[in-house]
């Protein structure tokens, strides 16, 4: 399977295929026995979890109950010990383009399912990661949230010009994100159409 770089690319599958297991392999969280993992044109299958350059948006978000948006955001900076003046730099450029600048002193207690994955994919990408995985970010949301959140996740790819991966089982969100499109069945991963986006 590949994603060119910049592109946004959907694996699909239904409920225990193994979509999220190929997510944790690239990540790094799981050990491949064969084949090779390669971002941005290196091999990194060897390589620890936080060498890899990969942002993470899990299925269940997992948010800090104790830390405020606003430390969520910096945290992936914080613990690469980035300049206070960076941090806060890209915190306040994150809220703006996820909209939640007005949410940034408030916990996750209270932040509806859409705002929470805001959060979420901010964290994800605050540190500039070359990829980003995504775990059926939107499987929770009702059905407005989540077309709203698919216009923000394909506006916040072409900003940001992350490479994307994104884990689902629903059609409607394949067509409105993918560049290019595989379907996990049986342990094979198989690319159906490509360029599906619906304009």
């Amino acid at each position: 399977m590949t994603v060119p770089a910049g592109k946004y690319g959907v694996l699909m599958g239904r409920t225990g295929s193994g979509k999220t297991t190929i997510l944790e392999c690239i990540l790094g969280l799981r050990t491949i026995e064969t084949g090779t993992i390669r971002l941005a044109d290196e091999d990194v299958t060897r390589l620890n979890p936080a060498m890899r350059g990969v942002g993470y948006v899990p299925q269940d978000k997992a948010l800090f109950s104790k830390m405020t948006v606003r430390e969520h955001l910096a945290f992936a900076l914080s613990i690469r010990q980035a300049s206070n003046s960076v941090i806060n730099e890209r915190v306040d450029d994150l809220a703006e383009s996820l909209n939640i600048s007005h949410l940034l002193e408030r916990t996750p207690r209270g932040l509806s399912g859409g705002e929470q994955q805001r959060v979420a994919l901010g964290r994800a990408l605050s540190f500039r990661p070359r990829v980003l995985c995504l775990d059926e970010p939107l499987s929770a949301l009702d059905s407005e949230t989540r077309k709203q959140m698919c216009q923000l996740l394909e506006d916040i790819s072409r900003k940001e010009q992350v490479t994307t991966l994104h884990v689902t089982h629903n059609v409607d969100e394949a067509r409105q994100l993918a560049d290019c499109l595989f379907q996990l069945v049986d342990g094979k991963i198989e690319p159906l159409e490509t360029a599906i986006k619906t304009t």
